[in-house]
């Protein structure tokens, strides 16, 4: 059976009021170094992880060290990790699509599986390099308990493989900074839930 401790990254500008964040680089706020950190705390008391795979993009990379540091382990990238490619939207607020482009975003909100955005890619993308993560963590770590630390979109691409659902399902779930949900995944393919988006050990 693997263990999969799934995360997301510490606060960054941009979460409120929201922007399409995606691949622009963000800093961690001081608000979210103390998530990391006491997400790191958690995660080294309850748990022996044997790896942290983290997305390219710093936020994750700086989390995802904490963690590692923790619990004596080393941190490696995983391409399929990063988050989705906004493209034209991207650093823009919500408020400025739905206000340019109101049809375009009323589709994303309302039928998220339906949407490619502008220069940039489709929930199914997401999907399909994610699984192809997931594939490669449960293939190395077919009795282990490890750490993916992504994003909002990435983790839930990945819940909603893991628990058998649609894409149209996305809205259904909360990814909340530094949130954790633990995963189990046994050798036969089954999957139990521990948790989705704990964030009881934040300050």
């Amino acid at each position: 059976m693997t263990k999969i401790l799934l995360t997301r990254h510490g606060h960054v500008d941009g979460i409120q009021p929201a922007r399409f964040r995606g691949r622009a680089e963000l800093s961690l706020t001081d608000h979210g170094l103390a998530q990391a950190e006491a997400l790191a705390r958690r995660i080294a008391r309850h748990w022996k992880p044997v790896a942290v795979y983290t997305s390219p993009l710093q936020r994750c990379v700086v989390t995802g060290g904490k963690i590692a540091t923790a619990c004596g382990v080393t941190a490696s990238v995983h391409e399929g990790l990063g988050d989705i490619d906004y493209g034209a939207w991207q650093m823009r607020t919500h408020e400025e699509v739905k206000a340019e482009t109101p049809e375009a975003y009323h589709l994303w909100r309302s039928a998220p599986h339906l949407v490619r955005f502008p220069g940039g890619e489709s929930l199914q993308d997401v999907v399909a390099r994610t699984a192809d993560a997931l594939r490669m963590m449960l293939a190395r770590h077919a009795a282990d308990t490890v750490v993916l630390v992504g994003h909002d979109s990435v983790n839930r691409a990945l819940l909603l493989q893991l628990l058998d659902q649609p894409l149209s399902a996305y809205w259904r779930l909360s990814q909340d900074p530094c949130t954790l949900n633990e995963i189990e995944v046994f050798a036969a393919g089954d999957v139990r839930i521990g948790c989705i988006n704990d964030t009881s050990h934040l300050p």
